[in-house]
């Protein structure tokens, strides 16, 4: 009787997790040959068609920083803290994180996490914002199509504060 009632219990959420779709960032940060290089700030997050956010999913920050003074630079990111960043109390769990050096980056935000759960079907774009203390902000803008139907990579690419810049979408 108690396996009964503890396979019903358990069989729901067996099937959300394995239909929870999967979403990736694969993300170039170029070595720029300039006498002062410093390590780029990088926001992501979503966006619904008519260009409103719907979620961060990073921002990659000086966050080592004495006394929080990373958090002082976010602002430069200026679409990002125009449209979410300046509500934020940085740190955020699971989204803000340490910048990153010149390479390729992956990025994994799993189907469980709290913004995808709640993204309902349409049309989106993931924006990815880079700006360098005493260097240029870019910003790149990747549409895609959620829930996804088939495993793909959407490829965008910058022009100079950031390189390649790709979706990769699992159902």
């Amino acid at each position: 009787m108690k396996l009964r009632y503890s396979l019903a219990l358990g069989l729901p959420l067996i099937g959300t997790s394995a239909m929870a779709a999967d979403l990736a960032l694969k993300l170039e940060i170029p070595q720029l040959n300039v006498a002062e290089y410093h390590r780029p700030y990088v926001a992501a997050w979503l966006e619904s068609a008519d260009q409103k956010v719907v979620g961060n999913l990073a921002v990659l920050y000086d966050v080592k920083k004495k006394d929080k003074a990373g958090e002082k630079w976010l602002k430069d990111m200026r679409s990002w803290w125009r449209k979410s960043g300046r509500d934020l109390a940085m740190p955020v769990d699971g989204v803000s994180g340490a910048t990153r050096a010149p390479g390729e980056h992956n990025l994994t935000f799993p189907g469980s996490k709290a913004v995808l759960d709640k993204l309902p079907a349409g049309e989106y774009q993931l924006v990815v914002e880079a700006a360098r203390e005493a260097g240029g902000r870019e910003l790149v803008r990747v549409p895609f199509q959620w829930p996804p139907k088939s495993a793909q990579s959407v490829p965008a690419k910058g022009k100079e504060e950031l390189g390649n810049v790709v979706v990769q979408l699992k159902p």
